[in-house]
Formats: C-alpha cells, structure tokens, sequence
C-alpha cells in the first residue's frame, strides 16, 4: 500500500492565522512526512477562500522537490478546467525531470462556483467537456512528447514538449471521480481513481467496480488501486482522539458545505452535475447535514493506532485493495497535535499498512 498524505492549505478553524503561517505549516509537514516514510504528498488546488489556497500545487511540489529526496510528488489534483492543458504538460514534464521521476499526476474538474466564477470565461457548466478534452491531450502528451488538440475548447497545433517527459507516466494518472460520468472519464483516461472518505463504504462499493470494468473496457487490463482521502487524527488516548478528530471534522465539513454550496438548489441547473444535485436536496432535508456528518465520522478512519488500523481491515474488507492520501492538518488542530498525530501513525499504523 502506498501511504501519503493530502495537504489542505486551510486557514479555516485557526484564529487570526496569516496565510505564511499556513504554508509554513504545510512546508513543515512535507518535510516531517519525508523524514517519517510516507510514499507520496498530495497537495491540493483551491484559490481564494479560507477553504483552501494553494493556487498552483506544482510550484508547491517543484519546493518539495528541492527540500525532500524520495517522497513522490503527487499533484491532488490539478483541476483542468482552470488550466491550460499546453502548460500543465509542460510543468508536468519540468518538475518529472527536476525531481528524478517521482511525479504522480492527479486532474479533477472542480466543483465550487465561488472558484470558476473568478476565472474570466470559463463555466461551471463546462467543466466536464473541458476536463475531457484536456485530460485527453495532456495524457497523451506525456505518453508521446507532444501535444495537440482540434476540440472546441483547447484548439493546440503539435508541438514538442521540452524538457520531454522522459519516463513512462502509465501507472502515474490519477483522476478525482466521484460521480459516474467522472469515473467513467477516469478510465478512459487510464486514471487511478482518487476518491475522498465521505459516506459509508458498502455505498462506495458499486462506483469502484464501475470504475475496474470501465478501466478494464477501455484498457484491457486490471485498474489499479484506488487513492482515498482520508481525515484523520491519531493518539493513544481513545477519548481524547475522538473528541478531537470529530471536533475538527465538524469545523472542516462546515466549511466545505460553505465553500461548495453544498447544499445549494444552483446545483439543479449546473450541467454535468446531477449527482451533486441530489446530494444538496439529500442535505435540505431534515436531518440532512447531520447524516452528511455522521457519514464523514462513519467512513474515515481516526482514533487509537489499533482503532485506526481496525477500520481499514473494514474497509479493505469492503473494497478491496486500496492507496491512501491521509490529512492530518484540517479544522484547527493544533501544530502539535498535527505532528504528533503525523508521527504516532507513521510508528504505529503505516508500517502495517505497508505490508498489504
């Protein structure tokens, strides 16, 4: 199992926090992660909001690359949309060559209105013919050395990518997929599937295997192992490790509902995104936000090593084999509670989880 962790650049659940001090953080934990054996860093892409504010995570990861020597460099993700597909290969290629080969390269699309409305004539109800199109040319860029596109949003006469991508990217794609026309994307793309610990996993069960035929469809060949996102917080003390993590994912869930318009009926008109819609009337409904909490509590694992480790022979048991991109900083923990849940878990669960 390949274990890593997912950095946030959050400022939300942190009193009179300066955005230096968050990256300072999240600098601090990509070096403690290195020094403690995580496989892979994934930094997210998020822009304007206390959410979440890492506006290129490839420049994050061309620091990483300068700062660490055998953490992988997982982008978590670039959302294509807001990107030109020309210049993503590119950066892709630079930092794979920079860093001697550790890039993985995670795409998603995006979902927050407050994010795409920002970027000058690109809309929300586009975001899923662009991530298709885009998807497609980068990942065969990275496979040929060129790129070029003849689709209505990235028009791209062939050209050379220099510094050339030197070393295979076959089984280095990801893709966010959450709903059935992004896993079905995710396939074609040759895309492990990055899926994020929200709701209970015999739920899960159906868009994973639609995801392994899909792969297997287009690709004639068995779909690598799914990435979840999970949140977690670790200590010996039982009690404490659950008051904690669930204090914290209360405070973050609060701000993705916030961020995303999760529950928002914009949702209903948005092109492409009929599963979300009918997670927001799912979550106006009575009780709803609270299913939508005891859900995140029930699908993530937190608490004790032992309890940590029980639930992923759960949820192995459910799904099969599967990577991890763990965040330990969300919700306002503390500096040293971060660490200190960062540096238990490497002692105590990730050396088990390795051997599966």
């Amino acid at each position: 199992m390949d274990v890593g962790i997912q950095q946030q650049f959050s400022s939300h659940g942190w009193d009179n926090i300066l955005d230096s001090e968050v990256y300072a953080r999240e600098m601090e934990i990509t070096e403690v992660a290195e020094a403690v054996g995580f496989d892979t860093t994934w930094p997210l892409e998020h822009h304007f909001t206390n959410y979440s504010f890492c506006p290129d995570n490839l420049v994050f990861l061309a620091w990483a690359a300068a700062k660490t020597k055998r953490i992988k460099l997982g982008t978590g993700a670039v959302i294509l949309p807001w990107n030109d597909p020309l210049r993503v290969v590119e950066k892709i290629s630079m930092l794979d060559n920079l860093s001697n080969g550790r890039v993985k390269f995670g795409m998603g699309r995006g979902l927050s209105r407050r994010e795409f409305d920002n970027f000058s004539g690109i809309k929300l109800d586009e975001s899923r013919e662009r991530f298709d199109e885009s998807s497609q040319m980068i990942v065969k860029a990275l496979d040929s050395g060129f790129i070029e596109g003849d689709g209505p949003f990235y028009p791209q006469p062939r050209v050379e990518i220099r510094p050339r991508p030197e070393r295979s990217f076959s089984d280095r794609i990801f893709a966010v997929a959450n709903s059935d026309d992004s896993i079905r994307s995710a396939a074609k793309a040759g895309a492990a599937m990055i899926m994020f610990a929200e709701k209970a996993w015999e739920k899960r069960v159906d868009s994973i295997e639609l995801h392994r035929e899909l792969f297997r469809e287009f690709h004639n060949k068995e779909a690598p192992a799914i990435v979840i996102g999970d949140f977690t917080f670790c200590h010996e003390d039982p009690d404490h490790a659950r008051e904690v993590a669930e204090k914290g994912l209360v405070t973050y869930l609060m701000c993705i509902l916030e961020h995303y318009e999760l529950a928002s009926e914009h949702l209903k008109k948005a092109k492409g995104y009929d599963a979300y819609a009918k997670q927001a009337e799912f979550l106006r409904s009575d009780g709803g936000i609270q299913k939508y909490i005891d859900g995140y509590f029930r699908a993530n694992a937190y608490g004790t090593p032992a309890q940590i480790l029980e639930r992923m022979e759960q949820r192995r048991e459910i799904i099969g084999d599967f990577d991890l991109s763990v965040s330990f900083r969300f919700g306002g923990f503390s500096r040293e509670q971060t660490l200190d849940s960062i540096k238990l878990y490497a002692e105590k669960v990730m050396p088990i989880l390795k051997k599966w």
